[in-house]
């Protein structure tokens, strides 16, 4: 249980509702900053403002899937107010407080580590990425039907990057009876590749292995997808781009030559918000079960 632990969250989308009602079971005391325009009301947690008084009281801080922008601003989708993370608010912080989030940028990293506070970035971690592998790929094949005349059954679909989701993708689209193909860089990922059944590859020779493609998943957070390799992908193709913003895809390229790509990170939130909020509570609370972050302030 986590009687007494004071939590407070601020803003974010579906998703922290499940963190909210989970915390709650487990008896934690919540407060919720950037819900003013929550239609549903939540029994047992408290709305309040962004205020140095709440940050001092509080043992764990949850911020959304993208805790801050570069300049601290905060995204809600249920209030209207503009949330900004100062340097205050972070000093005033307990030094046995921790921040969660499910990525940082730079502003967030620096201001944690100038004041000595915990940052726990959820989706560094193997089992959440793993976990929200899941509705990723789901996501990704829904836009695969959505956008094209053709189906997954039959075609030849390319997953390039073998890591946590690339992986889930690859099996489902062969579960789907599509022929994968699979580049990888290391002779590690080629050899799982072959023995899963895929058609490996190394990305080095990518230019060799898209003249055939009619679907393209790209994994790879940086640019793989160039003006080259796009000359020679089939006009029936379709590029979907499921890494971090601005994703691996020559997206200008891709429109002037008449090749349907699009970015689509975070799926899972978009896709599946109840599955992904369940995925960040249960190891948020296993965390701070495990931790014994409670009651510590008097």
């Amino acid at each position: 249980m986590l009687t007494e632990t004071q939590v407070v969250l601020i803003g974010g989308d579906a998703r922290q509702l499940e963190v909210i009602g989970r915390l709650l079971e487990l008896d934690a005391v919540v407060q919720l900053i950037g819900y003013d325009n929550l239609q549903t009301p939540i029994n047992g947690a408290a709305k309040t403002k962004l205020n140095i008084e709440v940050f001092s009281q509080a043992d764990v801080l949850i911020l959304p899937a993208v805790g801050t922008d570069d300049s601290g601003k905060v995204e809600s989708i249920f209030s209207s107010e503009e949330l900004v993370i100062t340097s205050e608010l972070i000093a005033a912080l307990p030094k046995h407080a921790k921040v969660f989030t499910g990525m940082a940028k730079a502003y967030l990293r620096n201001l944690c580590k100038e004041h000595g506070i915990e940052l726990v970035e959820l989706f560094d971690r193997d089992d959440v990425a793993i976990y929200n592998s899941i509705p990723t790929a789901e996501g990704a094949i829904m836009m695969a039907i959505q956008h094209t005349d053709f189906t997954i059954h039959g075609s030849t679909s390319m997953v390039l990057g073998l890591g946590r989701t690339g992986m889930t993708l690859a099996r489902t689209l062969k579960g789907l009876g599509a022929r994968v193909k699979a580049g990888v860089r290391k002779p590690e990922d080629y050899a799982r590749a072959w023995e899963m059944g895929f058609e490996a590859f190394y990305t080095k020779d990518l230019i060799r292995q898209v003249t055939d493609v009619d679907f393209m998943f790209n994994t790879v957070p940086s640019m793989i997808v160039t003006s080259q390799i796009i000359a020679h992908i089939p006009h029936r193709a379709l590029i979907i781009d499921l890494a971090s913003r601005p994703g691996g895809t020559d997206f200008r390229f891709a429109e002037k030559r008449g090749i349907k790509a699009m970015l689509a990170p975070g799926l899972p939130g978009i896709v599946a918000p109840k599955t992904a909020g369940r995925i960040i509570a249960q190891v948020v609370t296993e965390l701070l079960m495990a931790d014994g972050t409670k009651g510590r302030n008097g």
